[in-house]
């Protein structure tokens, strides 16, 4: 489909920019020659063309176009119809027509008199970017396809291919007859075909038609680009799109799960012998031989073909993943080369081998090596305990990774003919320390370097962020081990006695501390990651299903390899502690191992100190995160979180009877906080991530300092599980009372009263805590837990509420409390002696109005030193022996 137009030469002096994007060779070169030919001659003969605007109909009534065309200084002017344009032909102007509807009959008259028309966008894009109008050769209504070069396949219906060819012009695409590298989508109506599989394999994105026409729905919008991800991927075409699949093989759980994707990637499944079938993915550790003879139309392909098309986002081809029975004649004849049975002879040895590697089909070979029966371990020849060349170190190409990853042992080196115990533990310490970093090797290479790595097919997988909170630390300890691998290698390889294995690890001992905390403090986040995503992104799933069923990996998950670092240094204590034992009291390294197993226990307390600092301030965070207007000075590095208990208001302070009230003891102040009565909208954070809403409401941060006395309220029948704080604010002269309720059994009040006056004594630099609980009859103190949950606690708890509401509703001037009070005095000293003047009555007025309307008097016009003097008669009888 290449494009019938040639540049004349009369545009080489027109102000437009010239931006055409040519299908044909020819017609560029031909361009080209044209322009360079007569490059003299237009200069000497053409006259300068200046170019005009002409906007059709609706275009000339759009105040915003009319701006922008003076805005990029190109003149216009306006037409009603197309006989109009007669008299506004001059050889003098270049025209080029602005057309609202490209539908219309005006647009097919100008396009068929082969006028050059374009469409309000692509003026105010250029009005926006400060470019001249670009030049087209075809309409070109908007940009939102520009620099985007489409093919198509799977099209029967010529009018259908017409339209969308039509559209993609009028967007400013371009389109290929033949697909190459330089087409950047492919618009597939089938999965078959050349051009398909060659778009797979390129990893080009595979649009449906549907991308078309839902993007020239959206050709008005000023900033919108058919290319961008978020709109693109709604339309790319799913893995499975007409595929038909049945699973053999799989255990029920996995088969409803393959199931269930198969679904979400556009795909059916029918049972297992369904003739409508196009593929039939088998487990094929499993399956030995198939249940029927697959017709020739029937795909029988392995599981990785499954995943793989799941995590490139496209289907993979079929003939790399096809599966082959177990009993074909090339694999008879690798089979019979096994019965070899003379292992002393080199030559036979290198035959099994190779066909150990073809029957594999693998150059990476498993760190893990299959469990060998305990007599096995004594028929081997200490030179074959030290040979690791089998293991993948020598066999993965690492890429980027240190040499010593890649380094092979010195087997040759000879080794002591009497094997001391000693000997022996700092062996497996090796082997040990071997097979842990080829562990950390396969993480790497296997799982953190793929996924980092640019140009994925389908896009990264996983965002950096969520890279980094499942990886961690994993380089940094990767590297200090191979060093420490490597001069475990050189010691044992080059034995002696007295040579010293602690000072290799109080070498690294400040590199370990530095390393392993980052990883070991967010494991548990970085195992919440991995769980999260494997579950919210299908594409990081199968990429986990193809590389976890590696041998590399040992049948092991992800999780399961990341935490050999939780579990490495408690071994390697273990281990030396071991090499003490076995090592004589002269020997030097005694002492030096004494002083390694030290720092290894430093560095594990650090671990375990840091966790605990970590997870103290995570759970500060949560406590800001749920309750709504917290301090911000609540977060502070040497704060940690103790306890938390729920309870009920038993009193008016800090917040009305039978309130939901949440009691927060930190080590050095106690937050409340009371339960919300409507809960606030969801947090999200800068990284997308929602929080739930803020449940609890914050009432005060208090000092632990402010606490005077504990009170343990005795238990009575109409009082259970109650307590009471004494409070002293620094901003008032007068004792207030906090009671409550416990309403968990989880923690026992003696304990949670206990836990609390330890913290205050502590913060006032006290050490009678016990002093600090007094208890106490709650008739004293007027403390009743009696109908708390009953209906009509509840409907007075309902009425208080509305009467504040209305109280706030019908306050209309919003008075002060100062002013409010200061009327209340004024209004008592009337009563007692003079009249009031009209401005009091009218206050008072308001006031006996509002709180008529509630039925009792409104809470919000009673201030705290007025509770503070309700009590003030109770609180002096009751604390007079406590204070």
């Amino acid at each position: 489909m290449a494009e019938n137009s040639v540049l004349t030469s009369t545009t080489g002096r027109t102000s437009l920019a010239d931006s055409s994007i040519f299908d044909s060779k020819v017609t560029e070169i031909s361009k080209e020659n044209l322009l360079i030919g007569s490059t003299s001659y237009v200069e000497e003969e053409m006259p300068q063309i200046e170019t005009r605007v002409i906007l059709v109909q609706e275009a000339g009534k759009q105040e915003e176009l009319i701006k922008a065309l003076k805005d990029i200084k190109v003149g216009f002017v306006k037409m009603e119809s197309v006989e109009e344009f007669e008299g506004l032909d001059s050889p003098e102007f270049e025209n080029v027509f602005v057309v609202t509807d490209f539908q219309d009959s005006v647009f097919n008259d100008l396009y068929k008199a082969d006028c050059r028309v374009i469409g309000p966008p692509v003026v105010l894009n250029c009005s926006q970017k400060g470019e001249p109008l670009p030049f087209s050769c075809r309409p070109l209504y908007c940009t939102s396809m520009m620099n985007l070069v489409l093919c198509f396949t799977g099209f029967r219906k010529k009018e259908e291919l017409v339209r969308l060819v039509t559209l993609v012009h009028h967007m400013g695409g371009v389109i290929r007859k033949d697909f190459n590298s330089k087409v950047t989508h492919l618009v597939a109506n089938c999965t078959q075909g050349e051009k398909f599989r060659v778009a797979v394999s390129l990893g080009t994105p595979i649009m449906k038609p549907e991308w078309i026409y839902k993007a020239w729905e959206r050709r008005n919008e000023q900033d919108f680009y058919a290319a961008v991800d978020d709109f693109r991927n709604e339309f790319k075409v799913p893995p499975f799109q007409d595929c038909i699949l049945s699973f053999l093989g799989f255990s029920d759980e996995e088969k409803t799960n393959m199931e269930e994707m198969t679904e979400m990637q556009g795909g059916k499944y029918l049972p297992l012998g369904d003739e409508r079938c196009t593929h039939l993915v088998v487990e094929e550790n499993i399956v030995k031989d198939l249940p029927f003879e697959p017709s020739k139309k029937l795909y029988v392909v392995k599981q990785e073909w499954f995943w793989g098309s799941i995590q490139m986002d496209a289907r993979a081809g079929e003939t790399m993943y096809l599966y082959e029975k177990a009993n074909t004649p090339e694999l008879k004849k690798s089979v019979s080369m096994l019965s070899l049975n003379t292992p002393n002879s080199n030559r036979k040895r290198r035959r099994l081998k190779e066909t150990l590697a073809q029957l594999s089909r693998e150059t990476d070979v498993s760190p893990f090596p299959p469990r060998k029966r305990p007599s096995a371990e004594h028929s081997l020849s200490i030179g074959s305990l030290l040979d690791i060349s089998n293991t993948p170190e020598s066999s993965i190409n690492y890429g980027d990774t240190p040499k010593s990853c890649t380094k092979s042992s010195k087997s040759s080196t000879p080794v002591p003919s009497k094997q001391s115990a000693r000997w022996q533990v700092a062996k497996e310490l090796y082997q040990t320390e071997s097979n842990y970093v080829n562990i950390l090797a396969t993480i790497i290479q296997l799982f953190q370097v793929p996924l980092e790595e640019e140009g994925q097919r389908g896009g990264p997988i996983l965002a950096p962020e969520e890279i980094k909170t499942i990886f961690g630390s994993i380089p940094d300890i990767f590297d200090v081990h191979t060093k420490i691998k490597d001069d475990l290698e050189d010691l044992i390889v080059n034995w002696d006695e007295s040579k010293s294995i602690g000072d290799i690890f109080l070498k690294y001992s400040k590199d370990l501390v530095k390393t392993y905390p980052p990883f070991v403090n967010f494991f548990e986040m970085s195992k919440e990651t991995i769980i999260k995503c494997e579950k919210q992104k299908p594409r990081f799933h199968a990429f986990l299903k193809i590389n976890q069923a590696k041998p590399e990996c040992g049948r092991q998950s992800l999780v399961e390899l990341l935490i050999r670092p939780v579990q490495r240094l408690p071994s390697v204590a273990l281990l030396l502690n071991d090499l003490k034992k076995h090592t004589a009291d002269e020997n030097p390294d005694k002492s030096t191992l004494e002083k390694a197993i030290g720092s290894l226990k430093e560095v594990m307390t650090h671990i375990n100190e840091d966790k605990r600092k970590t997870e103290a301030q995570k759970q500060i965070f949560d406590v800001v995160y749920e309750v709504d207007g917290c301090p911000a000075n609540l977060l502070s590095s040497h704060r940690s979180l103790v306890q938390r208990v729920e309870t009920i208001s038993l009193g008016e302070h800090p917040c009305d009877r039978g309130e939901q009230v949440t009691l927060f003891l930190f080590n050095d102040c106690l937050e409340i906080a009371r339960k919300r009565h409507k809960v606030i909208g969801t947090f999200r954070s800068p990284h997308g991530q929602t929080r739930p809403p803020a449940s609890l409401k914050h009432i005060h941060l208090m000092p632990l300092s402010q606490i005077k006395k504990v009170l343990d309220i005795r238990e009575t029948e109409d009082c259970r599980n109650a307590f009471a704080l004494l409070v002293r604010p620094p901003t008032e002269q007068a004792n207030v009372l906090l009671s409550f309720q416990m309403t968990s059994d989880e923690l026992p009040k003696e304990n949670w009263l206990k836990m609390l006056c330890r913290h205050v004594a502590n913060t006032i630099c006290k050490a009678d805590a016990e002093n600090l609980i007094y208890t106490a009859d709650p008739e004293s103190f007027e403390v009743n837990t009696k109908d708390m949950d009953s209906t009509l606690s509840r409907a007075s708890r309902a009425i208080k509420k509305t009467s504040k509401k209305v109280t706030r509703a019908f306050s209309f001037s919003k008075t002060p409390k100062r002013a409010l009070r200061r009327a209340l005095m004024t209004s008592h000293g009337s009563v007692e002696g003079r009249s009031p003047s009209s401005n009091d009555k009218h206050v008072m007025s308001r006031l006996s109005s509002t709180s008529s309307l509630a039925g009792i008097p409104s809470p919000s016009l009673v201030s705290l030193p007025s509770f503070f003097e309700r009590r003030s008669h109770t609180l002096s009888r009751s604390t007079t022996h406590l204070i």
